[in-house]
């Protein structure tokens, strides 16, 4: 086993929020710049720039996984993973589906690129992706499973979209194997109020400016012989999923 460095929680410029900077290949020079070695591509409601992404991590000798920030009908959001880019992007096309699309105000949220190889950009989403989709927080884990996906509740430490901040409380359905922590100082006070002994506790940055991006911090021991970054993937999943 080994210690691998991990955000798994980052936004491209494709998400509204987020700098017109944190370009897949900006984001994934910083993840080599800090010592990260696993980076997961988060875009609200969206996996389109991964490909890109994966495409700037191999360059980096960075570990790249496909990814989303959902957002529920109850406006919760939620990290949702994938082992493939494959099924990261057939997942995003069933979410397009049920997205709620209103046009984007460039003025007010920002371009949202859509970018290729080399950072080269292919076009822009016309339609906010920040905001509500149709599905509901009980819908998402079997819709992510049927993908081959874990999800788990993102910055729950947060008031903004945080699952304990729109609903009072962690429920107890739908059942998560992970939560997600933003801040490391609330960690301890979480898990004891929340009885979170039993579930796997990431923590991210939510970087939406290159400069959030930190330095490496939080990792997990994975094995990884003989070594290929999809082992280290598949592995990495296990401990999202909880398999012992």
């Amino acid at each position: 086993m080994n210690k691998y460095y991990y955000d798994l929680h980052v936004h491209s410029c494709l998400s509204p929020c987020a700098d017109d900077d944190n370009t897949p290949y900006n984001l994934a020079g910083m993840a080599a710049l800090t010592g990260t070695n696993i980076m997961a591509l988060t875009d609200h409601n969206t996996c389109k720039n991964c490909p890109a992404f994966f495409s700037a991590a191999k360059s980096y000798g960075v570990i790249p996984v496909a990814g989303m920030e959902l957002t529920t009908a109850e406006e919760i959001h939620v990290v949702c993973l994938f082992e493939e880019l494959e099924s990261a992007l057939a997942f995003s096309d069933e979410v397009d589906g049920r997205r709620i699309k209103i046009e984007n105000r460039v003025d007010i949220f920002g371009r949202q690129l859509i970018l290729g190889e080399e950072d080269a950009v292919l076009g822009e989403e016309p339609h906010l992706l920040s905001n509500a989709t149709t599905i509901s927080l009980e819908e998402v884990p079997a819709m992510v499973k049927r993908y081959g996906g874990v999800c788990y509740p993102a910055h729950i430490d947060r008031d903004s979209n945080g699952i304990i901040a729109v609903l009072g409380t962690l429920p107890e359905t739908p059942v998560f194997s992970a939560v997600e922590i933003r801040d490391p100082e609330k960690v301890e006070e979480l898990t004891e109020r929340f009885s979170l002994q039993e579930k796997t506790v990431v923590i991210s940055s939510d970087a939406h400016y290159l400069q959030d991006v930190r330095d490496k911090q939080n990792y997990f021991l994975l094995e990884d012989e003989p070594y290929s970054s999809a082992l280290v993937r598949r592995e990495l999943f296990k401990v999202l999923r909880g398999v012992k």
